[in-house]
């Protein structure tokens, strides 16, 4: 990864690579890890970079202290970008505003690797918009998941009501999003939102990382073409993701890759493959 592409001094967060696996950890435990205006540039500055690089071929969500995140912080609409509803063109950039922030959560869903989330205590408001993102959630005994806006007002905006209907029944949205009620680590498995629970976050995070690992371990342009599979047919009849996935396979298909893992594995032997391409975009070009 270059570091220069990312911000000087990460603060909200950590970062680090190794062996294929990005792990990004929230930082803040004194704040609760909450989501203010530097957290949004930082996370989106990480995602862009990851995903350029090529190097990493999946991605752990970390978080230290009591809770994973209790959200948004509340200063972060008392600054400078307070939202504006007295006028029609201040209401008007409202919309403009989220859209520039659920782009970046997106930018999870979109990353070009599996992302793991490894969830502690308190999952609350943005950070249930930010998991519900990721491929993957690991939580601990004491997790929990609260759609806290509609406590202080407000309807969840940044893609909590978007995508937790396609992770649980509906019915449980509802009663999440209207009651602002906390849903248990032991619920959140029995409805699927949670892969597995942990009695403790050492374990839970051994197990993201060793996830991670078997991940990392297999072919990423594979890999890659999993999540696309994935989140087309989620959103697609079953009759236009099958006609994408023949595209899909057509065009990522490696004889090399499928021998070289059938060998590997009469081998008992990790597979060699190569990372994704790094990504030059033509707009960033310096000719």
């Amino acid at each position: 990864m270059n570091p220069s592409a990312l911000p000087p001094a990460l603060s909200c967060f950590s970062l680090r690579t190794t062996d294929h696996i990005a792990h990004l950890v929230l930082n803040r435990p004194e704040a609760m890890n909450t989501m203010h205006p530097t957290f949004w540039r930082e996370l989106d500055a990480v995602l862009v970079q990851l995903h350029k690089a090529g190097d990493a071929r999946v991605l752990v969500i970390s978080s230290t202290g009591k809770h994973f995140s209790a959200g948004m912080a509340l200063e972060t609409f008392s600054s400078s970008i307070a939202m504006d509803d007295q006028s029609p063109e201040g209401r008007a950039a409202i919309f403009d505003l989220l859209t520039d922030m659920q782009s970046t959560f997106t930018k999870l869903e979109n990353l070009r690797m599996p992302v793991i989330a490894a969830i502690q205590g308190g999952c609350i408001g943005g950070a249930v918009d930010m998991v519900t993102a990721c491929c993957l959630r690991y939580a601990t005994l004491d997790a929990f998941f609260c759609i806290q806006e509609i406590n202080i007002g407000m309807v969840a905006d940044v893609g909590t009501l978007q995508r937790l209907p396609k992770l649980i029944p509906e019915a449980v949205v509802k009663e999440l999003a209207y009651t602002g009620r906390r849903l248990s680590a032991a619920k959140a498995l029995g409805y699927g939102l949670v892969n597995e629970v942990f009695e403790s976050a050492d374990a839970m995070l051994a197990a993201a990382l060793q996830c991670a690992k078997e991940i990392a371990a297999k072919p990423p342009v594979a890999i890659w073409g999993t999540k696309q599979a994935i989140h087309y047919t989620r959103d697609h009849t079953v009759e236009d993701a099958l006609k994408q996935m023949g595209w899909l396979q057509a065009a990522i298909w490696s004889n090399q890759h499928v021998r070289e893992a059938v060998t590997a594995m009469r081998d008992k032997r990790a597979g060699q493959f190569r990372s994704l391409s790094a990504l030059d975009y033509f707009k960033e070009n310096g000719l």
